[in-house]
């Protein structure tokens, strides 16, 4: 069997509603961001998933991705990685994008990078690392983590430069697929919000 890697994003916080670049701030998640991990549990353990008994599970260790795993219902099953804490923004953490670019108009941080965080090499060596864990083995994964890591790991496992994930959003509280297809690295769903819809 060929190894997958499901990726499910931590719950809404106040800082990703508004926006905010949150890399290790441990923010908490908002009520909203509770209800949807619980959520997204539920749609775990339902067809065609059903708990997905064999899968490894990891977790970051900051609270917003923690705390979704275990209303998820995962947390027992869970062992911390920091290789899927955020990307760490340095100057920037706690700014938006609009503030950014109000001093570096055409900023873009799949391009740019941030002052005084990691470096777009160093964000790629986590990603790449994540993805060779999870086709280390015959099984599935199921890792709960941040949008910017996330994205990176989509890209990396398709063999894409970091900067094309600039081009998948990814929602709080969604879970995506990557898998295979003729052999070749794919994604099998992304984004994927169905459990929030009721």
């Amino acid at each position: 069997m060929a190894p997958r890697m499901l990726l499910a994003r931590h719950g809404q916080t106040a800082w990703s509603l508004s926006g905010k670049h949150t890399g290790r701030t441990d923010v908490p998640l908002l009520d909203e961001g509770r209800q949807g991990a619980k959520l997204l549990g539920e749609r775990l353990h339902r067809p065609p998933y059903d708990g997905v008994p064999d899968v490894e599970v990891r977790t970051s260790p900051l609270s917003r991705a923690r705390e979704t795993c275990e209303l998820a219902g995962f947390g027992e099953r869970a062992r911390p990685w920091d290789t899927l804490m955020e990307w760490h923004y340095g100057a920037y953490e706690g700014l938006t994008p609009e503030e950014i670019r109000a001093d570096r108009p055409g900023w873009l941080i799949w391009r740019d990078g941030v002052p005084e965080g990691e470096t777009l090499a160093e964000v790629t060596a986590r990603a790449d690392e994540a993805v060779a864990w999870a086709r280390s083995a015959d099984r599935d994964v199921l890792v709960f983590a941040h949008g910017h890591i996330l994205r990176s790991i989509g890209a990396r496992w398709l063999g894409l430069p970091l900067d094309f994930a600039a081009r998948i959003r990814l929602n709080p509280t969604s879970l995506s697929v990557l898998g295979w297809a003729y052999g070749e690295p794919a994604v099998e769903s992304w984004n994927d919000l169905g459990h929030l819809a009721g």
